[in-house]
């Protein structure tokens, strides 16, 4: 026979896993297809009061499911090649060349971002390269569609939706706009700002060059960048860099092609 005293924990955990579940009932309901994301919209609208403006949740509920991010999400082969097969795809040649041109021609502002944040040209200069060509390639996808649809996406719900918030805050702010258009997972700008980062470190309009670079620089700054010391692997900066992007294939390229730019 079971115990009077175990029986009446155990009915009191189930009672309280019951109120758990209850409590969750109504939340917004992640999906791995479209054909809940009407719903979560209404849902995560409803959640969202309070925290959201008016204004911000009738621009979410305007937004649409990304086929295109959702693709984009699902098929990040790159990361996973050699890091030479990587800076072959990415054009690291080109990147180096370019970006010791740019930083010839840019001397005046990567001074006075180096003075100001501790940064040297390089690895600004090879992430500005990596993610956008230097300003050539910035997407064409509906940004709060695309952040939206990844909250709702199963995946990396609970991330995406930290993003959602900070994207809403951003219209409020008046620094996004249902029409906004930037890369597949609502990266914006010239160096390519996820929303959260451009709450924490966004110096201006990422549009804009020298805001690109200086936001840059503040958020490797912001991740721990010291002055004066070394960023390849094994080196005290390194860390800020893989704060930058958690692929290892991609942290190694932007040391190199950094290194290649700084030395020359």
């Amino acid at each position: 026979m079971t115990d009077p005293k175990l029986r009446d924990i155990l009915a009191a955990a189930a009672f309280a896993a019951l109120v758990c579940v209850a409590g969750r009932a109504d939340a917004a309901q992640c999906g791995n297809t479209a054909a809940g994301f009407e719903a979560w919209k209404s849902q995560f609208s409803e959640e969202a009061r309070g925290r959201a403006s008016a204004a911000s949740l009738s621009a979410l509920i305007g937004t649409a499911y990304s086929t295109q991010t959702i693709s984009a999400d699902r098929g990040q082969r790159s990361f996973k090649l050699s890091l030479d097969q990587f800076l072959a795809k990415r054009g690291a040649t080109t990147i180096v060349s370019r970006g010791r041109g740019l930083k010839r021609q840019n001397a005046a502002l990567f001074a006075s971002i180096e003075q100001r944040y501790g940064v040297p040209p390089g690895p600004l200069l090879a992430i500005w390269g990596m993610e956008t060509g230097f300003g050539a390639v910035r997407g064409n996808v509906n940004t709060l569609s695309a952040v939206a649809t990844l909250a709702y996406d199963c995946r990396r719900s609970a991330y995406f939706t930290d993003q959602l918030y900070a994207a809403l805050t951003l219209v409020d702010r008046g620094l996004l706009t249902a029409s906004t258009r930037g890369a597949a997972h609502g990266e914006v700008g010239h160096t390519q700002f996820l929303p959260k980062n451009v709450l924490t470190y966004g110096t201006g309009d990422l549009n804009n060059v020298g805001a690109a670079l200086t936001s840059t620089a503040n958020f490797l700054k912001g991740h721990g960048w010291q002055a004066g010391a070394g960023y390849q692997p094994g080196e005290a900066n390194f860390a800020a860099l893989q704060g930058w992007n958690a692929a290892s294939v991609y942290q190694r390229a932007i040391a190199l092609m950094g290194r290649q730019i700084d030395g020359e």
